[in-house]
């Protein structure tokens, strides 16, 4: 047993507590399912309608507050006697989460500087570069202006998600209007304009934090839209572990684990996101959140380490020490693969969606989520909006991706109203 905390199957009776949970996606169902099997009564708030909000249906109750509002989610926390606040896996929720925390007395995974510095790519990166933990390369407004910019360039945003605002140049007399939409998307009106790091691998990292030491729990390797249609910045697919893992440990990740404790967390959740190239990875993302798919479920059934539970049983003890199951080397899943794929579409009307069934009923899917159906429209947006089905697997082994890739792409239409094929950037052939 590793001496910086305990491993505990057993937690402490938290039969009747009351825990809410910020936001109501479908990567919350998850969590809600989590904390009724310890016997927590759930409480979902966001300003969606439960049609909208799927974690909202299986709550034992629900609010109608929006997870920006602070006081309001405060106050009716006092009134109906909750023990436990929990933000998950979103990047909207981590700010307010910290803040009301803060104003009850709850136990919170982060401080506000360290949600600050990890919800903030300028102060990200910074903080990186102080760390000794490199970076992609960026350019200034001077450099734009000096002609010193080499060119393609991304353009975006110091705090969106999901690719809001982002643009890719290749001339200089694209940058101003890539600047005006970076600056509409980024609360603090800043912009950054980094190197453009198309082709190079493109990599996603999760560790949790306890009792102030990191354990890393995913490493793997995103693969990204095609550029014709237009979803170059939009995961495909993520297969973990990566293929460059153990080299990641033994020359990256130490300057990354020295970074993580200098922010002094206790217990907490780091997200980042890199891009792999000779040897090198290059930070750009980072989140004080988990990921935002189902690979804890994978995660829970290859390892038996269960953060689900582990978060759950902290947002209502404050306990930094107990977790249900082991996390030391859990990032290897046993020796097992997880894919994590999602399906993109081209803009249109969906007139027929079908096949989610039968690839759900597959033994090796963990998680099958579908965010659109038949007659929903589909915009041009470039970013997660385009995004309308997840599948999650775990398979014994790397031989086996290729073929479970063929078996969703055969059975899964989505066909739109002149019955031509919607899905888009496929991942087709991948190669051990």
């Amino acid at each position: 047993m590793n001496e910086s905390f305990v491993e505990e199957q057993d937690f402490k009776d938290l039969h009747g507590k009351k825990l809410l949970v910020l936001a109501g996606a479908d990567v919350h169902i998850k969590v809600i399912k989590a904390a009724k099997e310890l016997g927590v009564y759930t409480i979902v708030t966001d300003y969606l309608a439960p049609k909208d909000s799927p974690a909202k249906r299986i709550a034992d109750e629900y609010w109608m507050l929006d997870i920006m509002d602070v006081d309001a989610i405060v106050d009716k926390c006092c009134k109906e006697k909750v023990d436990g606040v929990l933000a998950f896996c979103i990047d909207p929720a981590q700010i307010p989460y910290q803040q009301i925390c803060e104003k009850l007395g709850f136990p919170c995974y982060g401080t506000k500087e360290q949600f600050s510095i990890l919800t903030n790519k300028i102060l990200f990166k910074d903080y990186c570069i102080k760390h000794g933990v490199e970076v992609v390369p960026e350019y200034s407004i001077s450099d734009v202006e000096n002609d010193k910019v080499i060119y393609p360039v991304l353009v975006k945003p110091s705090d969106s998600r999901g690719s809001r605002g982002q643009s890719v140049c290749y001339k200089k007399n694209e940058i101003q209007v890539a600047i005006e939409r970076a600056r509409a998307e980024a609360k603090d009106g800043r912009v950054l304009i980094e190197r453009y790091m198309s082709g190079k691998q493109d990599m996603s990292f999760a560790y949790i934090v306890i009792n102030s030491e990191p354990y890393l729990l995913k490493i793997g390797d995103r693969y990204l839209g095609r550029v014709e249609d237009k979803l170059e910045r939009q995961q495909i697919a993520t297969i973990l572990p990566s293929r460059n893992a153990e080299q990641y440990r033994c020359d990256i990740e130490p300057n990354v684990i020295r970074m993580i404790k200098s922010l002094g967390i206790v217990y907490g959740a780091v997200f980042l996101q890199g891009f792999w190239e000779n040897g090198h990875v290059y930070m750009y993302d980072p989140g004080m959140r988990f990921p935002g798919s189902d690979f804890d479920i994978v995660l829970k059934q290859s390892t038996g380490f269960d953060n689900m539970k582990s978060f759950v049983h902290f947002a209502l003890t404050g306990d930094v020490h107990s977790q249900q199951g082991n996390p030391v080397d859990a990032y290897k899943l046993n020796g097992g693969v997880c894919i994590i794929l999602s399906i993109a579409v081209r803009p249109g009307k969906i007139a027929e969606f079908s096949g989610v069934e039968k690839i759900a009923s597959n033994s090796c899917v963990f998680s099958a989520t579908q965010r659109y159906y038949a007659g929903d429209v589909i915009p041009p947006s470039g970013d997660i909006s385009q995004r309308v089905a997840e599948f999650v697997a775990y398979l014994p082994n790397k031989e086996d991706i290729q073929e479970f890739l063929s078996f969703v792409y055969k059975n899964l239409k989505i066909i739109d109203e002149n019955g031509n094929d919607m899905i888009i950037s496929k991942l087709e052939k991948w190669t051990i």
